[in-house]
Order: C-alpha cells, then sequence, then structure tokens
C-alpha cells in the first residue's frame, strides 16, 4: 500500500496563550484516534503550535482504508432447502440481500451446524476523501469553552481563522474546513515575513516556516530556546534568572520569534518585598527575575521580545518605561502599609462580609484564633502564639498591597507582622495559614503554622456544612475538598495526633447555633472520605481503606497507621484465607443477631479439640497482640494474628456451630464473636476477600 505524508494547519489570530498547548495536543489526539478509528495506519504524528496556527503533519499516511472481507451469515443449510434441494424463500431473500444468488452463496461448518454464508471483499475508502471529516470532527471536539463567530459566518472556533493547510502528499485537498478552501500557503511572522509561504510537501513545513517566515512552529523547540536565552542572558549579571515552568509555557505560547531582552530597574525598589516585585513582573509583564547565588533579587529583568529588532535598545527603553511606574505602585503599597499594625487593621475587616449566615471575615479571624489555641494546646505548641496568629490572619486583606495583588495574602502579612515585631512563628503563620494551596504543595514549618492553617480550614469547613451547603459534584465554592485533604496532610504527614471529632465538636461551639442537624458526624465522614482519593493515588487498593474506614478510626495519623498495616497484611500468603474467613464469622453473626465483643466462651461447654486449640489460640493472641494495639504498632499485631489461619481453618473443617443444643450454639457464637472482635481491632478485613 502506498503512503504519502499529511498536514493540517489552523491559521488564525493569537490564540490564548495558556490554552495554547492544550488545544494543540487535543487536535492531535482528536486526529489520531479517527485514524485508528478508520483504520489508517501511519508512522508518526507531530503537532505544531505557535501564537497564530496549530498543525498536525503526520508521516506515512496510507493512501486508502485496507480492503476488508466481509463475512456475513444466512440461514442454516437445512432451512436454506428442500427436500428437493430447491432454494427456500428464506434462502433466495439472503441471497438477494447480498445482491447475488443462491448458487453463489458458501457454506461455513461451525459445532452447532452448517449455514450458508456470503463472502466478499469491499475496497478501503481513498484518504483524501475521509481525512476532511476527520479534521473538523478534531476540531469541533477541542476543549474550547466558549467559542466565537467573526464576520458574516457562522463557523464558530476559539478565535477568527483566516487559512487553512490540508496537504496530502504534494497535492492540495479540494474540502472546505471552518468556512475556508484548503490550500497550501502559509503565512510567516506578521512584521519579519507577513506574506505568504507555500509549503510544497508536509516535510517542509516546519522548516520553511522557519528559514522562511520567521516562525518556530515547534513549540517544545521554541521553549527550549526561549529557556537557553533567558539563562545565557542572565549570567551577564553575575547572576542567575529563575525561571518559572508556567510563566515560560506561557511566554512560549505568545512568541513565534522569541527574542531574550534584559532590563534594568532602579535599586530603590529592592527595598519592597521581592514576591510584590516578582507578582508585577511576572504577572502584568511576563517578566523573568533574576536573582544572586544567595537568592536575592537583583535589579534587572528578562523579557522575550516577538521581534528580532534591530535597535533591541529601544525595546529594552520601552519595557523600562513600562514597568517602572508598576514597581512605583508597589513601593508606595509597601510604605503606606507599613505606617499601619496589623493589629490595627482588625476593625477594618467587621464590613467584610465572609459568607451571610456566617458572619464576617472579622467574626472568622476571632474563632480561627481561639480554635488555633486550642489545637496549639494539643500538639505542645503555644496557645497564645496561636489565637494571636489566628486573629492577624485575614488582617492583610485590608491592606493597599494585598488589595492590588490579591496574590500576595498571606505572604505579605508575613512581611508586616515582622515589622510590628510580632514573633516569628507567628509571623510565619500568616503566610502558612494558607498551605497546602494544592497537591503535593508544601506543608507549614512551625507548629504555630500548622494550628492557623488547620483551624482556618477546619471553621470553613465546619461552617458551610452547618448551613448546609455541602460541596457537589459540580459545585465546591469555598473549596472544601482541597481543604479537607490539606487537614489530613497536615495531621499525617506531621504526625499531630489529633481527633478530627473533638477539632469539629471545637469549630461548631465557636460558630454557634448551626442549623444541620448530625453536623459532627457528617463533617467527619466526608473528611474522612477525602483518604479514598489520597490511597487510591498511592497505589493502596481500595478494599483496604474500606476495611479501616469500616472501623471509622476518627484521628487521621491513626487512620494512615492502620492503611498502612493493612496494605503490609494482604500481602501475607494467608491473608485472603483470613478474610475469607472473617467473612463468613461475619455472615453467621449477623444472621444470628449476636453482638460482637470481646466476651470469652466458657471453655467447659467446648466438645471438640478444635474449638478447644481455637480458644486458646485467640486467648494467646488477644495477649500478645494487647501491647502493639496500644501502642498503634498495627502492622506487628496483624502479623501475629496471620499466624490463627491453621487453626481457624481447622474449626471451620471439624466444627458445626449451628447444632441444635441451644447452650453449645451460643457458646460457639461467642467464640466466633471473639475472634471477630481481635481483628477488627485493626481493620475489618472481611472486606478484603477475593481481592489479591
Amino acid at each position: 500500500m502506498n503512503h504519502q505524508d499529511f498536514l493540517v494547519e489552523i491559521g488564525a489570530e493569537e490564540l490564548p496563550p495558556k490554552a495554547l498547548r492544550q488545544l494543540a495536543e487535543a487536535f492531535a489526539q482528536g486526529i489520531r484516534q479517527r485514524l485508528e478509528k478508520a483504520q489508517l495506519s501511519f508512522s508518526d504524528l507531530t503537532w505544531y503550535a505557535a501564537p497564530r496556527r496549530l498543525a498536525v503533519h503526520i508521516s506515512g499516511l496510507a493512501e486508502k482504508q485496507p480492503d476488508l472481507e466481509v463475512e456475513k451469515r444466512g440461514p442454516a443449510l437445512q432451512a436454506a432447502f428442500d427436500a428437493a434441494g430447491a432454494p427456500t424463500k428464506a434462502c433466495e431473500g439472503f441471497a438477494r440481500s447480498c445482491g447475488t444468488t443462491p448458487d453463489k452463496l458458501e457454506k461455513l461448518e461451525t459445532d452447532k451446524g452448517v449455514w450458508l454464508v456470503f463472502r466478499s471483499q469491499q475496497s478501503g475508502a481513498p484518504t483524501t476523501g475521509l481525512l476532511p471529516a476527520i479534521v473538523e470532527e478534531s476540531l469541533a471536539a477541542l476543549p474550547i469553552p466558549k467559542r466565537m463567530r467573526w464576520g458574516a459566518r457562522r463557523t464558530e472556533f476559539v478565535r477568527p481563522v483566516h487559512w487553512i493547510i490540508m496537504l496530502f502528499g504534494e497535492k492540495v485537498i479540494d474540502c472546505e474546513i471552518l468556512g475556508l478552501k484548503a490550500g497550501n500557503t502559509t503565512l510567516g511572522h506578521r512584521f519579519h515575513h507577513p506574506a505568504p509561504i507555500e509549503i510544497a510537501t508536509p516535510a517542509n513545513y516546519k522548516d520553511a516556516l522557519k528559514n522562511t517566515g520567521y516562525v518556530m512552529a515547534d513549540f517544545e523547540e521554541r521553549k527550549a530556546l526561549i529557556r537557553q536565552q533567558v539563562e545565557a542572558i542572565a549570567k551577564q549579571t553575575s547572576g542567575m534568572a529563575v525561571i518559572d515552568e508556567e510563566l515560560l509555557e506561557e511566554v512560549a505560547s505568545l512568541n513565534e520569534w522569541p527574542t531574550a531582552l534584559m532590563g534594568r530597574f532602579e535599586d530603590r525598589f529592592l527595598e519592597v518585598p521581592a514576591e510584590a516585585l516578582i507578582s508585577t513582573m511576572k504577572g502584568n509583564q511576563k517578566y523573568f527575575h533574576v536573582v544572586d547565588a544567595e537568592g536575592r533579587m537583583l535589579p534587572y529583568f528578562i523579557t522575550v521580545a516577538n521581534i528580532e529588532s534591530k535597535d533591541p535598545q529601544q525595546v529594552i527603553d520601552g519595557n523600562e518605561r513600562v514597568i517602572r511606574p508598576r514597581l512605583s505602585d508597589a513601593a508606595f503599597f509597601f510604605s503606606t502599609d507599613k505606617k499601619r499594625t496589623l493589629a490595627s487593621r482588625l476593625e477594618d475587616l467587621k464590613p467584610i462580609v465572609f459568607q451571610q449566615q456566617l458572619g464576617t471575615v472579622y467574626d472568622k479571624a476571632i474563632r480561627v484564633g481561639k480554635l488555633a489555641a486550642k489545637i496549639a494546646a494539643k500538639i505542645d505548641s503555644s496557645p497564645e502564639w496561636a489565637q494571636r496568629a489566628g486573629e492577624l490572619s485575614k488582617t492583610d486583606l485590608a491592606t493597599e498591597m494585598v488589595m492590588e495583588f490579591p496574590e500576595l495574602q498571606g505572604t505579605m502579612g508575613r512581611y508586616y507582622a515582622a515589622i510590628d515585631g510580632e514573633p516569628e512563628e507567628v509571623s510565619l503563620a500568616q503566610e502558612e495559614q494558607y498551605l497546602p494551596r494544592f497537591a503535593g504543595d508544601l506543608l507549614p514549618t512551625t507548629l504555630t503554622g500548622c494550628a492557623v492553617s488547620l483551624a482556618d480550614k477546619l471553621d470553613t469547613i465546619v461552617g458551610i456544612f452547618g448551613i448546609n451547603q455541602p460541596p457537589t459534584g459540580a459545585k465546591d465554592p469555598f473549596g472544601l475538598r482541597r481543604a479537607a485533604l490539606g487537614v489530613l496532610r497536615i495531621l499525617v504527614e506531621k504526625k499531630l495526633d489529633l481527633d478530627l471529632a473533638e477539632c469539629v465538636q471545637w469549630a461548631q461551639e465557636l460558630h454557634g447555633d448551626l442549623p444541620a442537624e448530625n453536623l459532627e458526624t457528617a463533617v467527619v465522614d466526608y473528611m474522612l472520605d477525602r483518604f479514598r482519593a489520597w490511597y487510591e493515588e498511592a497505589g493502596v487498593p481500595t478494599e483496604v481503606f474500606l476495611s479501616v474506614l469500616a472501623r471509622r478510626p476518627t484521628k487521621p495519623v491513626e487512620f494512615d497507621q492502620r492503611v498502612l498495616a493493612v496494605a503490609e497484611f494482604l500481602k501475607l500468603d494467608a491473608a485472603q484465607a483470613l478474610a475469607a474467613a472473617n467473612k463468613r464469622v461475619s455472615n453467621i453473626l449477623s444472621k444470628e443477631q449476636v453482638e460482637i465483643s470481646a466476651e470469652s466462651a466458657n471453655p467447659e461447654l467446648f466438645t471438640e479439640e478444635a474449638e478447644k486449640n481455637l480458644f486458646r489460640a485467640l486467648q494467646e493472641k488477644s495477649e500478645s497482640t494487647r501491647p502493639f494495639i496500644e501502642q498503634r504498632n498495627f502492622t506487628q499485631a496483624l502479623q501475629q494474628l496471620a499466624e490463627l489461619k491453621d487453626v481457624i481453618d481447622l474449626f471451620f473443617d471439624k466444627v458445626m456451630v449451628m447444632v441444635d443444643d441451644p447452650a453449645i450454639r451460643s457458646n460457639r457464637m461467642t467464640l466466633l464473636a471473639s475472634l471477630r472482635h481481635v481483628f477488627l481491632q485493626v481493620a475489618d478485613i472481611s472486606l478484603l476477600q477475593n481481592k489479591a
């Protein structure tokens, strides 16, 4: 079968930079999937993306679909011909539906008899006829939240489209895409080469754009060049550029022909917290900042221009003029804010509503302070520092700097608290209250920071649940899932032995009357269920999580210890047999409505050696595992209990539990209940059955 290269390019006005990679990858994936569905083979697929174009180049694409052998089964042979051997109506009808005659039909022998079949060869469709629909469907499936129309057209796309390339080998595919006639010409750089460029073959696309059009279509190549240029130019200052990956991705999406240039700003601006300078340079101007060997900020910035200027100093001067007033604003805000302490701003929070039913931000800060103090006392930290940090935790929201740069909340609180002479942990807690902000983020480094972070998150979770507005599958406006996971991470990873139920109760008391019923149970259950995704990501089987959840330990540290222990237990050879035995015991006890307890059976009522052995073994293991359970060494406890496998198996082989004698039956039930209790001290391992 012959093969050709294929190229599709969508030429548009500047595409959204933060979505460029996603659009390009989705476009390529959509084409790949549809080619595979159409059984069109190809060697390789490469996507390209630049501010004004999305393109996909496919190497070695088959010129047509493969021919298919079509087999259509008809009636059984005995129903296809009468006694004289003449075709029946069923046979003739089947032949007509296949466009043939009965004598052209073949026979197919199967285990269930002989059938008539019609076999034919279906020629594969030419690729050029299939590609327009494949491209259009792929474009329609792109993740574009809001499409736009332009001119008098009714076609829609993320941005107005001005040209289309559909090139198969050296030939243009005759079609219309997004209302435009496909061709083989593209446009180069807006300023360096705005004239059309003819693409002779798909393989020439990348080089033609780069060498003639001043466009680097390869996104990764362009991104690597920007990194290289930024790092090289920073060395001229004896410093190094700080390259934020998200910013680098965005800058690569904004430039077709990147050229890095370095500018300078006045040293006086370095008196402003570096985070504020970085925020305005990175967020507004898309600049990279420069630091020295100790990580201190230097008075330089690096911009990436989308043009190779003959007079680059003019470009640098222009950027310096733009950044100066922004840095001046930051310096003014900082200077103004320092004239008041954070404590004096607490009253400023009273008019700011946190949530209509839960009061103001001032109310929240007071609650957080009190709750943080209770938590701090439990984790051997300073309740005074925790309460002070909690009360100040939202005051920087009333500063000029944070009102201008909301992303600096917490960060500026840390600076201002230090300037006010607050204890170091109180200052650090102003920023650490928001940690972790996302999955994998850093945790608070201080116990005061942990206490305030936990208090802030628990106050929000309990309050929102308390007014009957828990998150749904589609809506979580207060970020309760993230907050709950943050609480769990802090408690588990910092090994803080706090009881969620107790913490929720404290938060509920500080909120006062809340309308929700069974609030403590609802909140604790919600938070414990967040462990499910946590352990799934860690590769822990879901049934291990469920076996621990069934026991509902409300201390997250203990919950984690139990899960890790059960995960290790599941690796033992005896695990499945013991899980099955526990399941059997659970079923027997539930049918007879026997309560599970540690109560011992009466050895005088034993009649079988196997039940005597089980009784002695249970007594021995209850004693040997007690210190492990008390020390929460659940792994060692389960390893000890795994040794019960043989004696349990023998019991079920030799002993009939449901005997007629009520006393013996009841005694054996008690024995099984104590067996179940021993394992339930760690987890409900009956849920592990057949889950290797």
